[in-house]
């Protein structure tokens, strides 16, 4: 047997049992994962543990810092090269080469890199909507940390939703890529989403969103945030959101899948506005949503 490849990864979860058997199997090439819980009640730590994974307890105060930049500044990593893997995500076969190449490195030039990843959804892959997927998830740890787009409290949970990481450094794009597992049903997508929107109307509030985009260190993940940005200020965004990823990303390629796809986001832009007035009305009479 091969020696493990010298990389710590980063798993956050809340019950997640029904996932991690997947993303367990697809690093076990891994010397070191960490899994931090947010007191997980169905079986999560068992499986972790019984996994060879160290399993750490995440207590959030409300604001921040969220779970993985918590985990960043507190976990004794035992290497320098992190990877951060959700439970829904897992790596493909050929992972295991390339990080093995990186991260036994002894002087890195690059010190972060992107990975894309396609989205399982109603039974098929996507080809086209929200692909390609690109985030930052392998660096020295040391020379990452997530973005901070607001320090107000958000309703959306103790883990980052769409913060990106940004590094002190070269970057790079992985040629591997990760299966995202996300929405393993309609009722999935429309309760994270709820969640997700919860965060966008409340960063949109707070301000901070079009700042950000120069900062990513990556063209298209910068001009995606910059054309959210500007799209908050053109009407009709439940629709705009629709056609850019049935239209614009040629989501109608992924057929029926690709359609429901992108009316399901038009839907989600719609929460996001509808809950942006909500919380205009509520600041300016001084009550709360």
């Amino acid at each position: 047997m091969s020696d493990k490849v010298p990389v710590s990864i980063l798993i956050p979860i809340k019950n997640e049992a029904s996932n991690l058997p997947r993303c367990f199997r697809s690093v076990a090439w891994a010397d070191e994962i960490f899994v931090v819980d947010s007191k997980s009640t169905d079986g999560s730590i068992k499986m972790s543990e019984e996994a060879g994974a160290k399993v750490v307890q995440f207590d959030f105060n409300g604001t921040w810092p969220k779970k993985k930049n918590w985990a960043l500044e507190n976990l004794p990593f035992k290497h320098s090269w992190v990877f951060i893997l959700d439970a829904d995500e897992e790596m493909t076969p050929d992972a295991e080469e390339e990080f093995r190449r990186i991260c036994s490195d002894p002087n890195p030039t690059t010190v972060g890199y992107w990975i894309n990843r396609r989205f399982f959804f109603m039974g098929k892959w996507l080809k086209h909507a929200y692909y390609p997927n690109w985030n930052l998830r392998l660096f020295l740890h040391k020379l990452g940390r997530y973005e901070k787009l607001t320090s107000v409290e958000t309703a959306s949970g103790d883990n980052e939703v769409h913060e990106h990481v940004v590094v002190n450094g070269t970057v790079g794009h992985l040629k591997t890529e990760m299966n995202h597992y996300a929405f393993p049903d309609i009722g999935v997508f429309v309760e994270k989403h709820n969640r997700y929107s919860n965060w966008e109307a409340r960063v949109a509030l707070d301000s901070h969103l079009h700042a950000s985009e120069s900062s990513l260190q990556s063209k298209e993940v910068g001009l995606r945030r910059k054309l959210k940005a500007l799209s908050h200020k053109l009407p009709f965004r439940p629709t705009l959101r629709f056609l850019y990823v049935y239209l614009y990303q040629k989501g109608f390629l992924d057929g029926a899948e690709g359609y429901y796809f992108a009316k399901l986001h038009g839907f989600y832009e719609f929460l996001c506005v509808a809950k942006t007035v909500e919380l205009k009305k509520a600041a300016k009479s001084g009550s709360k949503p």
